[in-house]
C-alpha cells in the first residue's frame, strides 16, 4: 500500500493497512496507525504519531520544526488522534521545548490551508474552516468551530462548543458555548445551533443564556458576575462555563 515514488524511512513505524500515496515523505521517528491514508505529496516528519483511520490530503505537512526562534532541534512531539481529516496544504508544527507536544484530537476536520503552530492543543471534534490560523500555545476544547480566515493570538483559550465567525481577529479567550466574531472580536450570544445539534437540554441552554447576560448584558464587573453564577449554578453546562472563567488566563476573557 506504499506507492513506489514515496520515500519512507526504514525506522518509521507503519501499521498494516496504511496507504501512502505518490511522492509522500515519511521521516524516521514517525508512527502511523492502521487505516490511515496519505493521498499524495504529504510530508510527515519529526517525532510524530498519526492515529487510526485518518485521511491526509495532498501537500499537507505534519510535524515540521516549529517556526519559533526558541526552537533548537530538541525532541518535541506532534500527535494526531483517530479519524481526523486533514485537507490540502494544512501545516501542523511540532512543539517547542524538550518533550513538549502539539496535539490534535480525534474526529477533527481541518480544511485547506489551516495552520496549527507549535504547542497548540486541539480537543476532539474541532472543525476549522479554510485559512484559519493558530499562533503558538493556543488551546481549543472539544467541538469548537471556526469560520474561514480566522487569526488567533498566542496563548488564547477557546472553550468547548464555542464558535468563531469568519474573518475574526481573536486576541482573548472565548468561553465555552458562546459565539464571537469581528475585528477585534466581540461576543454575540450563544452558539445555539451547535448546542441544539449536540443535544443540550433546554435547562442547559437557559442557564448558559442567563450566564451570558450576566457577563455581557449587565453592569456587573467580571468578578461580580462570576460570583453570581457560582451562587446560582444548577446544570453541568453552567459548571463547565464557570470552571473556564475561574481558570488562569494569559490573555483575559473576551470583552
Amino acid at each position: 500500500m506504499i506507492h513506489p515514488t514515496a520515500i519512507v524511512h526504514p525506522r518509521s513505524n507503519i501499521a498494516r493497512g496504511v496507504e501512502i500515496g505518490p511522492y509522500c515523505i515519511i521521516g524516521a521517528n514517525v508512527s502511523i496507525a492502521r487505516g490511515t491514508v496519505l493521498q499524495a505529496h504529504v510530508v510527515v516528519n519529526g517525532w510524530t504519531t498519526l492515529g487510526e483511520d485518518c485521511k491526509i490530503y495532498p501537500f499537507a505537512t505534519i510535524g515540521s520544526a516549529s517556526q519559533d526562534r526558541k526552537y533548537e532541534g530538541e525532541r518535541a512531539y506532534t500527535t494526531v488522534g483517530n479519524r481526523t481529516t486533514i485537507r490540502e496544504y494544512v501545516s501542523i508544527q511540532r512543539a517547542t521545548g524538550e518533550e513538549e507536544v502539539t496535539s490534535i484530537g480525534d474526529d477533527c476536520l481541518l480544511l485547506a490551508y489551516v495552520h496549527i503552530a507549535h504547542n497548540c492543543q486541539l480537543g476532539n471534534g474541532v472543525t476549522m474552516s479554510n485559512l484559519a490560523q493558530l499562533a503558538g500555545h493556543v488551546r481549543i476544547a472539544d467541538y469548537a468551530g471556526f469560520g474561514g480566515i480566522v487569526g488567533v493570538h498566542q496563548f488564547v483559550r477557546i472553550g468547548k462548543y464555542a464558535f468563531i465567525g469568519g474573518y475574526t481577529r481573536l486576541t482573548r479567550d472565548v468561553p465555552p458555548f458562546f459565539l464571537c466574531e469581528g475585528n477585534p472580536a466581540r461576543a454575540y450570544g450563544l452558539n445555539s445551533p451547535g448546542l441544539k445539534r449536540a443535544g443540550f437540554s433546554n435547562d442547559d441552554i437557559a442557564e448558559i443564556k442567563r450566564f451570558y447576560k450576566l457577563l455581557y448584558g449587565s453592569k456587573l464587573t467580571f468578578s461580580a458576575a462570576l460570583e453570581e453564577m457560582q451562587k446560582t449554578v444548577s446544570t453541568q453546562a453552567g459548571r463547565e462555563l464557570i470552571e473556564f472563567l475561574e481558570a488562569d488566563s494569559d490573555r483575559g476573557i473576551l470583552k
